[in-house]
């Protein structure tokens, strides 16, 4: 396992914006590769018409080739899949929901709407801004980057359990552990429609959409994407709506989402993935109040990391943790429950 797999990013991922230049009134017009070779150090030609290729860099919000002539006042964002290194996270005192605890491992129940690291757009507020507060000499992991205590990750819209290290070993111990796929982690998730069979195994390489990069989608012939394997099983059918125990083999980024959008299933409520629309049943009527009503209760994908289990570092013995769904998902499930009742 090398240093770049320590992080496993189990259901967020998105780009982080690396550099923003605002072009000067005097600039006379340039190709933009031409440009940016001026204007960022240590970067290649190749490298900065990859980075165009891939959309990754815009002008003015928009996706440009290498050919485009920058002009006066022009807004350049060049952005990257992985946060910029960031070397001081602003200590925040913000409680954390603290389910287990000793010297090696601390395992947390992060709340849905919260950001698990710093990035573009959250400097504050994530739960690596409340790790640094309430912890010291936490390490960092993957090359150094300013990364305390992660080992993995999940949405800021998914709600559930995290197991963060306190110490070198516990990082490295458990790190691999995800890379060899040995953890339990078991999500309970809302999701449209009732699938055909009451459990299966989803298998699809997982990986950045061509249409949008902040999307995922699955590659059935692998040609694309990394391996996998989402394990279901239909807990309750609600008619036009399932509650789904997902038990994960495999942890990639919005992987549960992406595979249930795919059998065409999406999460109940997913703005990503199209699950914030009316999907199963009549569009207009109570039933449209009704489920817009839900949305409203739960203005988030319909996901939760309910479970998770490990083996302790030091010990060798096997933990394993439960949590209970959040208020908004039992509010939403006993709206469906009663719907399916009557």
């Amino acid at each position: 396992m090398t240093e770049n797999q320590l992080l496993t990013t189990d259901e967020e991922d998105e780009l982080y914006e690396h550099h923003r230049i605002v072009v000067d009134r005097g600039q006379t017009l340039m190709r933009i590769d031409q440009y940016l070779k001026h204007h960022l150090s240590n970067v290649t030609r190749t490298k900065l018409q990859n980075a165009i290729e891939t959309e990754s860099v815009k002008v003015n919000d928009k996706a440009v080739k290498s050919s485009y002539k920058v002009k006066p006042f022009d807004i350049i964002t060049v952005s990257m899949p992985h946060p910029p290194r960031e070397t001081d996270i602003v200590a925040e005192n913000i409680p954390l929901n603290i389910v287990y605890e000793d010297d090696e491992v601390l395992v947390l129940n992060k709340p849905a709407g919260m950001v698990v690291h710093p990035a573009y757009g959250n400097w504050s507020g994530t739960v690596v801004n409340a790790l640094v507060y309430h912890f010291q000499h936490l390490p960092t992991g993957r090359n150094g980057e300013a990364r305390p205590g992660l080992i993995h990750r999940i949405d800021k819209d998914t709600s559930g359990l995290l197991v963060i290290a306190k110490t070198e070993y516990a990082m490295a111990h458990i790190a691999r552990q995800f890379f060899e796929h040995t953890t339990e982690r078991t999500y309970e998730a809302l999701v449209w429609g009732e699938p055909k069979e009451n459990a299966g195994t989803i298998i699809g390489h997982v990986g950045r959409s061509a249409r949008d990069r902040k999307v995922m989608d699955v590659y059935e012939d692998g040609s694309q994407g990394k391996h996998a394997v989402t394990h279901y099983k239909v807990l309750k059918s609600f008619k036009y709506t399932s509650l789904v125990q997902c038990n994960l083999e495999t942890g990639r980024t919005h992987q549960i989402r992406a595979h249930f959008q795919h059998i065409g299933h999406p999460l109940f409520s997913d703005s990503v993935y199209g699950g914030d629309k009316i999907l199963r049943g009549t569009t207009s009527g109570s039933y449209r109040a009704f489920v817009e009503n839900c949305f409203q209760l739960m203005p988030r994908q319909a996901l939760h990391a309910k479970s998770l289990g490990f083996e302790h570092p030091r010990t060798k013995q096997w933990m394993q943790f439960e949590s209970e769904l959040p208020e908004d998902f039992m509010a939403v499930l006993a709206k469906w429950e009663k719907f399916a009742a009557e």
